[in-house]
């Protein structure tokens, strides 16, 4: 596919005669003057010219001024702001190295948190949480949890304790496009959901997109979590870690060529199965992860960096179970500055996620995952101070492999047996401004054009009708058709193809300095389908392509909002209201079995969900005592109705609520700097019950007693509430140098709640009557850790 150059030549051509005054570009890059690491989203401000820039995910920026001399100041959170004064008569290129806030130095230390309001901006519906913050709340186990952490802010949630992954705004979890160095995470949990995958250590920044997503990202219809590792420390060795209660870390970083390059490289382990071990216990459930970075400079306008992430969970029962699963992720980039104004990325991604299990007691072992290889390339172009352009293409290709079945031995009575593995190209076309028309008015607006082919197979169905699905009008159930025949199909021919147009849009009118109101639009395409039993992304999943069978998933999603900073930032208020509807959302049939099924299209109809609420973010910024109250209002629905009008669709056609609708959700959290010793934090959740289907009724066939379910998901579960407290001990704040600690002490759920996690229905053996079952995870648990650095 080639890219639209004549349409970007156009807009090029548009916007480049807008200022007819001379300009000359101030570029460069910001850096940690400790470590030389790069930084992202610090602010640029001109005031002689009331303009300002920001840089961009590898540090860098570019501003275009007329002749003459500016100050020019620096600021970003927790560093001590830089001022300079500069005589621009040419395109200059101005780099800083900026230090870290301490209070036994008389600078001014930017106290403005990163989690604040940028009223102006058109970028709404992202929440943004710095590192610092994340580890100061209190945790599960005392693991530090990204995941854990964004279900503390409005419009994301997850299906309960020990669930994996996380939904945002009423969406499913595989709607989550999760990037780390964008290198695509399909599955972010380990030991099925307890832990995430990102070690805190090793992250530099972190953005979740609820709403108004950029057009550069595309391929999910819910949201995007966009993490970058940090680039590691090219001055001098570094090291860190922690020990917990059932996992530690450690991390290293330090110069490859002092100034030129770095490397970093973290690991974690749990070992609680060591202790039972200890006590006979023959079970087992462990993970380990490795992050790593390399990073060198080859001169001022080219950099080189790879990374890369590699994680693994084993579930062992007796050796009779055997569960192995995780991701492998690696990605070689290569930064280039083409002029002062134009900003590159190169990236060649390589993505696997892998799905293992030994069944002793049957004699099988299993094996399932996808990959895929993407290159991309994208540009910054800083074309002037009203406009930034973004664009770019990004070309993928997957390889799905549905599962495979081997015999553990030639005693096994199990038979080889292979489902057939799918393979797509996916590549995409972006093109985005973001521009101030006033000093009121900005937007963000731009394109993306994808297309998705479904390419050939070894062996492909055949069906009457191209209907894979029949509807037995008797009996009101939906049967699988039987194949009439069976195509082998070559890989280089395509077997269907999708293109798609998915505009974005991004408005922000300031009333005042301090308050404004902000609307968007997206469109966005999502071409694969988590296939899955479960209300929550289980390493069991397979992940399918969109094809002759499946259509891909669109989404329109529309989104406004007010935003107000009170006291200049110390208080800021956040409120969202929006609404998404979801094309082509796929539903299972009653009875459905998705277990090693070559013919998922046999068990499957396209329907449609939506989403519609409203979000509530109250936040203290500043100061000994912050956090942070969060609201949501919300509801998420499914609805699949019949083909014609004889079929009865799913649930008889009507909405019913999806397996992650929650009406209410509200989080609490604070935390609250009592000295340089110690500080505090407690968080608080209460959120609706999840919805199930209970049944209604009985009836006895041969003398076993069979449910009669009622309409799906009319039920709930009861409500989840929970209180965490944490405390952190630091026993010499003012230590610079050698080692350095500190304790962290936790609580979660303090007040023991038993929350339900699930509830199954059962006839007892003693009375012969029904009973219902309910199944809690977690009570009241203690942690400590020890973290420390040198």
């Amino acid at each position: 596919m080639s890219f639209p150059f004549p349409l970007l030549l156009f807009f090029l051509f548009l916007f480049g005669g807008i200022n007819a005054q001379e300009t000359y570009t101030l570029k460069g890059t910001i850096t940690n003057a400790s470590s030389n690491e790069t930084l992202i989203g610090v602010n640029i401000i001109i005031p002689e010219e009331q303009k300002g820039v920001v840089t961009n995910e590898y540090g860098f920026y570019s501003i275009k001024l007329p002749e003459g001399t500016y100050v020019v100041e620096i600021s970003y959170l927790g560093f001590q702001s830089h001022r300079d004064t500069i005589t621009i008569t040419e395109d200059t290129t101005f780099n800083t190295a900026l230090t870290e806030g301490s209070e036994n130095l008389d600078e001014v230390v930017i106290k403005s948190n990163i989690e604040g309001l940028n009223i102006k901006s058109p970028e709404m519906s992202v929440n943004k949480l710095s590192i610092n913050t994340i580890q100061k709340l209190p945790a599960v186990f005392g693991e530090v949890d990204i995941i854990k952490s964004l279900l503390l802010l409005p419009g994301v949630s997850n299906a309960g304790e020990g669930a994996s992954g996380f939904n945002v705004r009423g969406g499913a979890v595989d709607q989550n496009l999760i990037l780390l160095d964008e290198a695509t995470i399909f599955n972010s949990s380990h030991l099925f959901g307890f832990f995430s995958v990102f070690n805190p250590d090793a992250v530099k920044d972190l953005k979740l997109y609820k709403g108004g997503i950029p057009a550069k990202y595309g391929g999910r219809v819910s949201s995007v979590l966009d993490i970058y590792q940090r680039d590691g420390n090219s001055k001098e060795f570094k090291a860190q870690g922690g020990i917990g209660v059932i996992s530690s870390r450690l991390l290293a970083e330090g110069p490859i060529v002092k100034d030129k390059g770095s490397f970093l490289i973290g690991g974690r382990s749990s070992y609680a199965h060591l202790f039972l071990k200890l006590a006979d216990n023959p079970n087992s459930a462990y993970f380990y992860d490795l992050n790593t970075k390399l990073t060198y400079s080859l001169n001022e306008n080219n950099k080189l960096l790879f990374s890369g992430y590699f994680g693994r969970d084993v579930f062992d029962i007796n050796q009779n179970f055997i569960n192995t699963y995780g991701n492998s992720v690696f990605n070689l980039r290569w930064n280039h500055l083409i002029s002062d104004d134009i900003f590159t990325n190169l990236s060649l991604i390589y993505s696997d996620y892998y799905y293992g299990l030994t069944l002793d007691f049957v004699g099988f072992n299993w094996d399932s995952g996808i990959k895929n290889l993407n290159i991309k390339y994208d540009f910054n172009h800083y074309l002037n101070n009203t406009f930034q352009l973004e664009y770019g293409i990004h070309n993928t290709y997957y390889e799905f492999n549905p599962g495979e079945i081997e015999p553990i031995d030639e005693n096994s009575g199990i038979n080889y047996f292979k489902l057939t593995n799918k393979y797509a190209f996916e590549n995409a076309t972006y093109f985005s401004v973001e521009h101030t028309i006033s000093n009121r008015f900005s937007a963000e607006y731009g394109i993306r054009f994808s297309n998705f082919f479904r390419l050939g197979q070894d062996s492909f169905n055949v069906y009457e009708n191209d209907n894979p699905i029949i509807y037995n009008s008797s009996l009101d159930i939906y049967e699988e058709a039987e194949a009439i025949g069976q195509r082998s199909i070559s890989r280089s021919e395509i077997l269907k193809t999708y293109s798609n147009l998915e505009p974005r849009l991004a408005l922000a009118y300031s009333f005042s300095e301090n308050q404004s109101i902000k609307a968007s639009y997206n469109r966005m395409a999502q071409y694969l389908h988590l296939i899955s039993n479960t209300s929550s992304p289980t390493p069991l999943d397979v992940w399918a392509p969109s094809g002759p069978f499946i259509k891909p998933q669109i989404l329109d999603q529309y989104a406004l909002g007010y935003f107000r900073n009170f006291n200049q930032g110390k208080y800021s208020l956040e409120t969202e209201a929006f609404y998404k509807d979801i094309q082509n959302r796929i539903d299972y049939v009653n009875g459905a079995n998705l277990i090693a099924n070559n013919n998922i299209e046999t068990i499957i109809l396209n329907g449609r969900s939506r989403a519609y609420g409203l979000e509530i973010l109250a936040k203290k910024n500043e100061g000994r005592l912050t956090g942070w109250l969060a609201y949501t209002l919300s509801k998420s629905e499914q609805q699949t109705p019949g083909r014609t009008p004889i079929e009865s669709g799913i649930n008889n056609g009507k909405w019913y609520a999806t397996n992650y609708d929650k009406t209410h959700d509200i989080s609490f959290t604070t935390t609250y700097d009592y000295n340089k010793k110690w500080d505090f934090s407690a968080n608080f959740a209460f959120q609706t019950g999840l919805p199930v289907t209970y049944p209604t009724g009985q009836y006895n066939f041969n003398g076993i007693n069979v449910p009669v379910y009622g309409d799906r998901n009319s039920n709930r579960l009861p409500a989840y509430h929970r209180l965490d407290l944490s405390a952190t001990y630091i026993p010499k704040p003012n230590k610079q140098d050698g080692l350095q600690s500190s304790w962290n002490f936790g609580i979660y759920n303090v007040y023991n709640r038993k929350n339900a996690n699930s509830i199954s229905f059962r006839e007892n053996d003693e009375t012969g009557r029904n009973e219902a079952v309910k199944l809690s995870l977690f009570g009241i648990i203690p942690s400590v850790t020890y973290n420390f650095k040198f």
